[in-house]
């Protein structure tokens, strides 16, 4: 009788330890649905991955957002190397740390420009990509980041969108994800993707009214006097582009 209750408590305790182990590497999803009290002691954590090459919007329009939450989200720049990146338009950007050893974060966001033509290409940034992946509760893409996201196997079966002029090239770096057409931004689980650019702005928006709440996010929209598109399925510029 001994015997067999040890052998079901040694078995309860190796469930037990599957199931965390499985909720950790299914991209901590029960975390990532759980309610967050979000503070200055406990903020929200957004690593940004840049590189030579990122669209300066795409980085500092979501930053713009996020700052209007004060302390109660932080901002970390990733780069494969801390120190300078040149961003498309020539800006030269600090990252604070390396992707390598970027600390915990909440959510990871890969943005979009000329340099994701190169990005899709580096095996080592899409080997991170899939680390951080298993240990971030949220990863989001803004414009073409969703390619480099794509290209690393991210986004299999997931639905997702992208930047409407380049959208062809975008959506051929991943004939597995389920891409959306239409839509400004797409939330797929723990996945959100944007549409070109300034949609990164909406999405952004989207993200904090998810782990924050909408009277919040709009909070935010009015504090930088931004028009919010909150229905994330109105989508003008995929008509202009023949989507």
């Amino acid at each position: 009788m001994m015997a067999r209750t040890c052998n079901w408590g040694r078995g309860l305790i190796m469930a037990l330890g599957l199931a965390w182990a499985g909720g950790a590497l299914t991209g901590w999803a029960e975390e990532a649905n759980a309610p967050v009290m979000y503070t200055a002691e406990r903020p929200l954590v957004v690593g940004i991955v840049i590189f030579e090459g990122f669209e300066q919007l795409d980085v500092f329009g979501p930053v713009e957002m996020l700052s209007m939450l004060r302390d109660r989200s932080k901002v970390v720049l990733l780069a494969e190397r801390a120190g300078p990146v040149k961003g498309s338009k020539g800006v030269v950007v600090m990252a604070d740390r390396s992707i390598d050893d970027p600390g915990p974060l909440d959510v990871v966001l890969v943005p979009g420009g000329m340099g994701t033509r190169r990005e899709v290409n580096n095996e080592a940034m899409l080997v991170r990509l899939r680390e951080l992946d298993q240990t971030t509760p949220y990863v989001g893409s803004v414009c073409t980041g969703s390619a480099v996201l794509a290209k690393a196997g991210i986004l299999d079966g997931i639905r997702a969108t992208t930047n409407k002029r380049a959208y062809a090239w975008a959506t051929s770096q991943g004939p597995k994800v389920v891409w959306v057409p239409r839509a400004r931004w797409v939330e797929d689980g723990k996945y959100i993707t944007s549409s070109g650019v300034s949609a990164g702005m909406d999405m952004t928006l989207g993200l904090i009214a998810k782990r924050f709440d909408v009277a919040t996010a709009r909070e935010c929209a009015q504090g930088a006097e931004y028009v919010w598109a909150e229905d994330a399925t109105i989508d003008p510029f995929a008509a202009v582009n023949g989507l």
